[in-house]
């Protein structure tokens, strides 16, 4: 299985927030939200940052999708 970060960039486009307004606001690394950006895994720990800046749950900002073959 793989992760799919879209609700988390849907999210950002529904609270108007920038990816760099979030990478400040959460007190992530710009290499972390790169991360994010590229489907890759990150530390619970910036997931966790993300959920409370944004006032939401894991669910809210990631899902498992089947792996492409």
């Amino acid at each position: 299985m793989a992760v799919s970060y879209k609700k988390l960039w849907k999210l950002l486009i529904d609270k108007d927030i920038k990816k760099s307004d979030l990478e400040r606001e959460a007190k992530i690394t710009h290499y972390s939200l790169s991360k994010l950006s590229q489907g890759k895994d990150v530390s619970t720990e910036v997931l966790g940052k993300i959920c409370e800046t944004l006032d939401c749950t894991i669910d809210d900002i990631m899902e498992f999708v089947p792996e492409e073959k």
